[in-house]
């Protein structure tokens, strides 16, 4: 299996010497990026296209900064990133939370933490590795691996979604929410569930940003963004996963 990628963006030479040093001796693949305006041609290079696994994002960076970058990475990619910043305050935690971002870091941090949380979100979104063997030995198993509502179908291994027999794109959060509220149709999950479940306790006191990946989700999924069918919201509760025939 062909080691992660890891784009590291930061505008500080030291810090991304000292990352990307770290994460090589981890065996992962390292690209680095000096600002914004970099990270968004690398990934959206030829080279590089559909090769890098996770985003190391600097907050603090000038020209074009981490919220802004994460931004615009949403318009076309949805691979996980992780925000880096030297910030604490709870509004650039949600902010970061309701860019897309999948995680967030506050410097300084723990190279061995930082490690532990890109491996978390990494076994998230990697398909399960199977042997041939296996392959043929449990050939009722792939069905079972599929969750169909409706027009909606989730491959639970791969980690993907597909509408009409075509793919949409979820980030790692957004998957986990579609994933849990689907497994379960009719149950109503609060939003701290639904924050639990996506990101962990740890988040705890960020609920509204559920609301945010709801409404993310729902411009994804739903052909009627006034009247799901799918993601329905439950007043004064939470969210739930309707009936869809």
């Amino acid at each position: 299996m062909s080691r992660p990628t890891i784009l590291v963006v930061d505008d500080e030479e030291k810090m991304i010497s000292f990352i990307s040093s770290y994460l090589t001796n981890e065996g992962y693949g390292v690209l680095e990026a000096s600002s914004g305006y970099e990270a968004l041609e690398k990934l959206r290079s030829p080279q590089e296209l559909g090769t890098i696994d996770l985003v190391l994002l600097d907050w603090m960076m000038p020209g074009l900064n981490g919220p802004d970058t994460c931004r615009k990475i949403r318009g076309f990619s949805q691979v996980p990133v992780i925000f880096l910043t030297a910030r604490a305050e709870e509004v650039d935690k949600l902010i970061g939370l309701e860019l897309g971002a999948d995680d967030y870091i506050t410097k300084p941090f723990s190279l061995r933490e930082m490690e532990a949380r890109i491996r978390v979100i990494l076994r998230r979104i990697k398909p399960l590795q199977q042997s041939p063997s296996a392959a043929v030995a449990e050939p009722n198993r792939r069905e079972a691996d599929l969750i169909r509502r409706g027009s909606l179908t989730i491959n639970l291994p791969n980690h993907s979604v597909s509408l009409h027999g075509q793919a949409v794109a979820f980030t790692p959060t957004e998957f986990k929410i579609v994933r849990t509220l689907a497994q379960s149709p009719g149950r109503v999950y609060s939003r701290l569930d639904l924050l639990e479940i996506a990101l962990g306790e740890e988040y705890s006191g960020y609920e509204r940003t559920i609301d945010t990946h709801i409404r993310n989700i729902r411009k994804k999924i739903e052909s009627d963004f006034s009247d799901p069918e799918y993601i329905v919201t439950v007043h004064g509760v939470g969210y739930k996963f309707g009936e869809a025939p």
